[in-house]
């Protein structure tokens, strides 16, 4: 039975991220955020018609006029937001081994907000989308067609609702239509990624197939040489439940510090103290993301700016200026300043490449983009 609601002052979102470990929940009202709940930890369905239900108690004088789902891969069925309905829902259960850290807690909890508001729209925002018109030459595996073709084998790309937010905003700090720049966006914090943006729509990615693919992040290896795991798998060594679980939950920054953590904030203060694995964790991943920028650029025509943005890229000023060191070559210099408490430049004044900051804001975008499937872009 589902929760009554009574129109109140206002029409809003609710959006609902569903992390592998983590749920953001947040009720946005005119383009800001009115309120907000975490919680650090996996969600069975119960757990998550729980904090569902305890946030909407919150709110019921507030009119809510649709939920919007982060849904982190939407492989070839959904490639755009969409309304949610028992059919594609069906559909997602059977391919939740795509993100199989990501997808099956989404669903979750898209059942849960389902059942506690029947009567409004539930919109899929797929962080895949804004890489679905990637060019061929970007998108396709160099390998055989038959495989491609039954198994829809391609680079999909993620963070997309990351990046089309911080476009946006890298746009307006620019003074520039998003139309006219060509940028490298990267997208660094628990799950990293880079991506190359030209003429507003996204020409290339680090993610592939699957969010596991590209740099390593807080916990995932990132891109492995495939005949490494090919001899792991062979003669007993791992089962492909064992490697799946390393690759997923023990690889990364965690893997690379010895299990001392997946976290940079810790990462760099160790190294301060002189730990040589948090060393290595930080220059192996500093050297990753510096390369798979310096790669992306080679899909662009030029650089108007590099974008960092997500909780590492928004307030890690150690590692930003790590990666840029490495990036002379390509006319960009370690940033002027360490940090701000805002959008903007931290490259000097008159920076060959500007280098900007953009703090996330996942879930401002999945308001914009359910409101635009349900009732069209907004007019200026």
């Amino acid at each position: 039975m589902g929760q009554e609601w009574v129109a109140g002052e206002s029409a809003a979102v609710l959006t609902v991220n569903a992390g592998s470990s983590s749920l953001r929940l947040d009720l946005v009202d005119g383009g800001s955020v009115v309120d907000s709940a975490r919680a650090e930890r996996a969600m069975d369905p119960d757990a998550a018609r729980a904090e569902l239900s305890e946030f909407l108690g919150r709110h019921l004088n507030r009119d809510v006029a649709a939920v919007a789902h982060r849904l982190v891969h939407g492989g070839d069925l959904v490639r755009a937001p969409v309304v949610a309905d028992d059919a594609v829902v069906r559909a997602l259960r059977g391919v939740t081994d795509l993100a199989p850290l990501h997808l099956p807690p989404a669903l979750a909890l898209l059942e849960a907000a389902r059942e506690l508001l029947p009567a409004i729209p539930h919109v899929l925002c797929p962080d895949t989308a804004f890489h679905a018109g990637l060019p061929d030459a970007a998108a396709t595996y160099a390998l055989p067609g038959r495989w491609r073709e039954k198994w829809g084998l391609r680079r999909y790309g993620f963070h997309g609702l990351s990046y089309a937010w911080a476009l946006e905003r890298a746009a307006e700090l620019l003074g520039r239509p998003a139309t006219e720049l060509d940028l490298v966006l990267a997208h660094l914090g628990g799950g990293s990624s880079v991506c190359a943006v030209s003429g507003g729509r996204s020409v290339d990615t680090s993610m592939g197939f699957t969010p596991l693919d590209g740099v390593p992040m807080s916990k995932r290896s990132g891109s492995v040489d495939p005949g490494l795991l090919l001899w792991l798998l062979e003669d007993e060594r791992l089962t492909p439940a064992e490697l799946r679980e390393g690759l997923e939950r023990s690889s990364g920054l965690l893997g690379l510090s010895g299990g001392r953590s997946g976290d940079t904030r810790d990462l760099v203060a160790a190294e301060r103290d002189g730990d040589e694995q948090a060393a290595l964790a930080l220059a192996v991943f500093c050297h990753r993301v510096s390369r798979e920028i310096a790669a992306a650029t080679t899909s662009l025509g030029r650089i108007d700016a590099l974008v960092f943005t997500g909780e590492i890229g928004w307030d890690q000023p150690e590692v930003r200026e790590a990666i840029c060191r490495r990036l002379r070559l390509l006319g960009v210099e370690p940033p002027a300043r360490g940090g701000r408490d805002d959008d903007g430049p931290i490259s000097a004044p008159g920076a060959a490449v500007p280098v900007l900051v953009v703090e996330l804001h996942e879930e401002l975008q999945l308001a914009r983009e359910c409101l635009e499937e349900l009732y069209g872009p907004a007019k200026e």
